[in-house]
């Protein structure tokens, strides 16, 4: 944890155990705690996060993320196996790759011909859930919020069984850190029932804790480049 963080200070300028969480325990963190001058300590301290961890990824060459986009390709296809058959005759949410993400449209195109229903993400109203849109391989992209390419308005409207969620950063017990925006937790708190989440990122990109706050919530599984980081199944 960073010094900076260490040296918030709640409002009231007492050692409450949130407020000082990095100094009694590192992992420590009440998700209760509704404090507003907590919240904003932790934004900035995830804003922060963000931008090192992003930066980080950027770093890499193009071979190494490559490299990492197949090594995770490969698990997740382990995984669709071992627990969905496959995911045929399922509907998996995918995502297209930004900022250096690891890329997995080979795969998505894979899992495409294998009978699996793709279907991507994308912002149809801001400050609301996201949709989620079928793709195929043929299907004609077009530029939706921030320039993310995403299947056009005829594309059917599908809720997903398995969603993948890119992460900025990630903890082994399941938290993800974001872009900030707040679409994916507000997507995961609206669907029912709740499709079967699995966090996809780099293994550099591990935090000790996220702080989480009440709307923050875990996913079932996060997988690196090394395989299963955190199963909610195996707690």
């Amino acid at each position: 944890m960073s010094d900076e963080f260490k040296s918030f200070r709640c409002q009231s300028g007492f050692s409450s155990p949130p407020c000082y969480a990095a100094e009694v325990a590192p992992e420590y963190f009440d998700p209760l705690a509704v404090d507003p001058e907590q919240a904003r300590d932790v934004a900035r301290w995830r804003k922060a996060e963000r931008s090192r961890l992003r930066d980080a990824r950027l770093a890499l060459s193009v071979a190494e993320r490559e490299e990492i986009g197949e090594a995770l390709a490969r698990h997740l296809r382990q995984v669709l196996q071992d627990r969905f058959g496959g995911a045929q005759g399922k509907v998996f949410s995918a995502y297209w790759p930004i900022k250096g993400e690891p890329d997995l449209r080979p795969l998505m195109a894979e899992l495409h011909q294998a009978g699996v229903t793709v279907v991507l993400p994308l912002v149809e109203t801001r400050a609301a859930p996201l949709i989620f849109r079928h793709w195929t391989p043929e299907t004609r992209m077009q530029r939706g919020d921030w320039n993310i390419p995403v299947p056009p308005p005829d594309a059917h409207v599908v809720t997903p069984d398995i969603a993948l969620a890119p992460l900025v950063g990630w903890t082994t017990d399941g938290y993800r850190l974001g872009y900030g925006g707040g679409y994916f937790d507000r997507t995961l708190a609206a669907l029912t029932p709740k499709p079967f989440v699995i966090g996809i990122g780099f293994q550099s990109a591990q935090l000790k804790t996220i702080y989480p706050q009440p709307h923050d919530i875990p996913l079932d599984l996060i997988l690196t480049e090394n395989g299963v980081q955190a199963d909610e199944e195996a707690t």
